[in-house]
């Protein structure tokens, strides 16, 4: 694979994509199918946001490589379910060698599904509450790890409790769920806003 000036990279499927996935299958993967593509789903939605909370210092591949195990492990992410986990589920998460065994990243998404049961009974929706934070679009091709929409949203979740999401985490969710479209001009899999 060659990079070309323009932050793109030609698979061996003669795709062009963003530089950053590569060749490895499940990152091209999850560029092709996920990433930048629109989730309104509340559950979907907090699983994202989970999974980044999870990458924070990590690879994102690393994650991509556990997720089928963090699913089984959080009931597909349902919160509802999740708000049932004790401290004696923590305790049995940590020995899960499937999943990121972080006592902070692990207590967070308890505390998140918490979180969100609360603003979605307030709000009706997750998805109609971040959609709020949209950002503009920007007039530079370089990709930011945060911006002002991200560091906003950030400080809105935080004093609603949730934990592990600072802006960095969040601009890259912003990405994963496509509030925000950051595939390359010339993308193959570029989505439409």
């Amino acid at each position: 694979m060659t990079l070309s000036d323009n932050g793109l990279i030609q698979g061996t499927d003669g795709k062009m994509r963003c530089w950053w996935c590569g060749d490895n299958p499940l990152y091209m993967d999850y560029h092709d199918y996920e990433w930048g593509k629109p989730v309104t789903d509340d559950r979907l939605l907090f699983e994202k946001i989970c999974l980044e909370g999870f990458q924070a210092g990590l690879s994102w591949l690393t994650i991509l490589k556990k997720r089928e195990n963090f699913r089984d492990t959080f009931h597909g992410f349902d919160y509802k379910k999740i708000m049932n986990f004790n401290e004696k589920d923590v305790e049995r998460l940590l020995q899960n060698k499937g999943i990121i065994r972080h006592r902070g990243k692990i207590e967070a998404t308890l505390n998140n599904a918490h979180c969100i049961d609360t603003l979605i009974e307030r709000e009706g929706s997750f998805y109609e509450h971040i959609k709020q934070f949209k950002p503009s679009l920007r007039k530079t091709v370089e990709i930011p790890a945060l911006t002002e929409s991200s560091i906003a949203l950030s400080k809105d979740l935080k004093q609603r409790g949730f934990k592990f999401v600072g802006p960095t985490t969040l601009y890259a969710f912003m990405q994963a769920m496509g509030l925000v479209n950051d595939h390359v001009q010339g993308c193959d899999f570029i989505c439409c806003d």
